[in-house]
């Protein structure tokens, strides 16, 4: 195959444990078109090599998915920081502006935890550092 070629295929990402966080349901898969960086290397380079009708279930570590868990990127604000209108809570997804070369910049932190007016948010990806695996569908080479 080669760069542009359009596949069709479902797929799922799941934690090592078994957790589903991503899934494209076979009646209703995915129009890739590959060498357009849309999916992680590996996915694609299987993807490459399969046929229609053919699965494939493919491991991948943190540096080949979602990137590693940087603990920089954990930070204690006050609570006071935030609109009022919000009440932070662990587990919610916030979108955070920050300054990013000179631009505010809105970006997404997991609310890990409010205590004693300290809210500590996460600015990783919820899946950063962790292992994943992903079931692959080929379904079809549209024209």
């Amino acid at each position: 195959m080669n760069k542009n070629t359009k596949v069709v295929v479902s797929l799922q990402g799941s934690l090592e444990n078994g957790e589903i966080f991503e899934q494209t349901p076979e009646d209703h898969p995915l129009l890739l078109v590959l060498g357009q960086n849309n999916i992680f290397p590996k996915l694609e380079k299987a993807l490459e090599e399969m046929r229609p009708g053919e699965s494939r279930t493919i491991q991948l570590a943190p540096e080949e998915a979602y990137g590693p868990h940087h603990q920089e990127l954990v930070q204690t604000l006050d609570l006071a920081a935030f609109n009022s209108s919000i009440q932070p809570q662990a587990g919610m997804i916030l979108t955070l502006k920050v300054d990013k070369d000179g631009r505010q910049e809105k970006i997404p932190a997991t609310v890990l935890d409010v205590k004693d007016e300290k809210v500590t948010i996460d600015y990783n990806h919820p899946l950063a550092g962790k292992p994943v695996v992903y079931t692959l569908k080929m379904h079809d080479f549209p024209e």
